[in-house]
Formats: structure tokens, C-alpha cells, sequence
């Protein structure tokens, strides 16, 4: 359970998008409408040179999430200990305003997977899962917000819905949830059911931020639509319709906009990050 000494965060309930260094100038010359930024935690790890030197500085002007890929939350398998001490130090020397995670394992013995794979919400999962939350919330001081997966297939072995399964591991372990819009539209797409359904029974009083991006449209064998969390372009319109859905219920919230592969330039990732400030006006404070 969260300790009382651990600290929470405190991202502004304003758009953001996720740093890419070919940005950084024009990030520095026009900030709005920009409120904060998010770092992937594994390509800060290292030692020095520009890229530390660049996310020093840009700390000094903006709030900083530090959105980890490989702690494999979701594995059989222990955590990596030296995985979680150089996290440890990149938040610490940081002072970040959030720090997150994924619902979803990247391990298997000693071999890491480049992907985030689901995985069963069994008890079994849900004692497992905890466990490491605990561990990585006492290690490196800070709450951690939990991010619900995409998914392209259902386990038959599954005994909790996923919305009950991330409010059971909020409850159990004191961590915030991450909400990504995106992976909700993906997986309801995919497995055939109501995005909106899913967002009423989601825990958004637990949630300390939310994630847009864009996605891949394929079939599958079937002929039937497939999506793919690509991250590669701009949000389809149906999911900025899901976000003014979440925000109507959840009040205002800290948005980011995530675009990872194919990046653009600047003026296209700052007018989706206009977009996002006004489905944030349209929301009483």
C-alpha cells in the first residue's frame, strides 16, 4: 500500500505531448499551447551527453511525466533490480510531476520483448501485479499511474472485467490510473464492445492523466477491423469524441498527445495539442 512519505503527482490539468529533441527549439521559442511534456524513461538513462543536457533544461521550464516501457509490471518473473535503480536515479535527479507505467509484460527469463503484451486478469495477475507496484512505489518514492493496454485478443481464463482489475489494483496498491483514450477505442474495436460502456465503469476518480494517439486500421482473418496502437499519426476524430465523453464525466484532466513513430513536424503535433486545450475549455473547471 502507498506510503504516506511517497509523493503524488502533480501534472496541470492542461494539454501536453510527448518530447521528441528535434522539437526542442521550437518548444522553447512558442511553449503554448503546450503545458507540459512527457519523457519515455528508458532513453534517459544513461549518463550525460545532449540528450540529458537537453531534458535538464527543458525541466527548468516545463512540468516532465516520465512514462516508463520496460519495467514488465505484468510478468511472471521478478522485476529487473538494475531496471528499477536506474529508474530510480533518473527520477531522482528529475523531480518529474508524474511517473507512469503500462498494465502489460515485455520479460521473459532473461530475454526483454520490444512489445507490451497482455496478459490474463486473473487473481493470480492481480496479487502478482501488486506486488510489483509496491516495489517500484517504495524503491523510487513516487506514486505511479497505471496504464490500461490495448488489446487484440480476449483470455478465456480471465476472471475480472479490466475496468474492476485496474480499480482492484488502485485500491490494493494507493496507485493513480493512466487513462489512454486511444488503447479503450483500439480495444473495443477489436473485441467488440461499447468504448463508451467501458469508460462508465472505469475508476476515472483515480485517474491522474490521459493519453490520445493515433492508430493503424487493418483486417484481420475474418475480414473484420483490426486497429493497431501505432502511435504514427494524428487522433481519428471518434477518439476525440471518446475524450469529450471521459472529460464530461471526469472534469478537467492532464492530456497528453502521444506520437511516437512517422513524427511530424512541430506545427502538426502543436495543432493536436490545440485540439486537446479546446476539449479541455469546453469542460467547466
Amino acid at each position: 500500500m502507498l506510503d504516506s512519505t511517497i509523493r503524488s503527482n502533480r501534472l496541470p490539468a492542461a494539454p501536453g505531448v510527448g518530447y521528441k529533441p528535434q522539437h526542442f527549439q521550437q518548444i522553447l521559442d512558442h511553449p503554448q499551447p503546450v503545458a507540459w511534456l512527457e519523457i519515455h524513461a528508458e532513453n534517459y538513462m544513461g549518463d550525460g551527453g545532449r540528450p540529458l543536457a537537453q531534458l535538464r533544461h527543458l525541466s527548468e521550464h516545463f512540468p516532465i511525466s516520465v512514462h516508463g516501457v520496460g519495467l514488465s509490471i505484468g510478468g511472471e518473473g521478478p522485476l529487473d533490480t538494475d531496471h528499477l535503480a536506474r529508474l530510480k536515479h533518473l527520477v531522482g535527479w528529475l523531480n518529474p510531476a508524474s511517473f507512469s507505467e503500462h498494465l502489460a509484460w515485455s520479460t521473459h527469463d532473461s530475454h526483454f520483448l520490444n512489445d507490451l503484451l497482455p496478459l490474463p486478469y486473473t487473481d493470480a495477475a492481480l496479487a502478482r501485479i501488486c506486488d510489483h507496484i509496491d516495489q517500484v512505489q517504495n524503491v523510487v518514492g513516487r506514486q505511479m499511474l497505471l496504464e490500461n493496454p490495448s488489446s487484440y485478443l480476449a483470455f478465456d481464463e480471465s476472471t475480472w472485467s479490466e475496468p474492476d482489475f485496474l480499480r482492484e489494483i488502485s485500491g490494493r496498491t494507493g496507485c493513480g490510473l493512466l487513462l489512454d483514450v486511444n488503447n479503450v477505442f483500439v480495444s473495443a474495436t477489436n473485441l467488440d464492445f461499447s468504448p463508451q460502456s467501458y469508460i462508465d465503469a472505469y475508476p476515472l476518480d483515480k485517474v491522474g492523466e490521459i493519453h490520445l494517439g493515433g492508430h493503424d486500421e487493418d483486417e484481420d482473418d475474418h475480414g473484420l477491423p483490426l486497429l493497431i496502437d501505432s502511435h504514427g499519426r494524428e487522433v481519428v476524430d471518434p477518439v476525440w469524441a471518446l475524450l469529450n465523453y471521459v472529460l464530461e464525466q471526469s472534469g478537467p484532466k492532464p492530456v497528453l498527445v502521444e506520437w511516437d513513430t512517422d513524427v511530424p513536424d512541430w506545427p502538426v503535433l502543436r495543432a493536436e495539442a490545440d485540439r486537446a486545450q479546446a476539449a479541455l475549455d469546453r469542460i467547466p473547471a
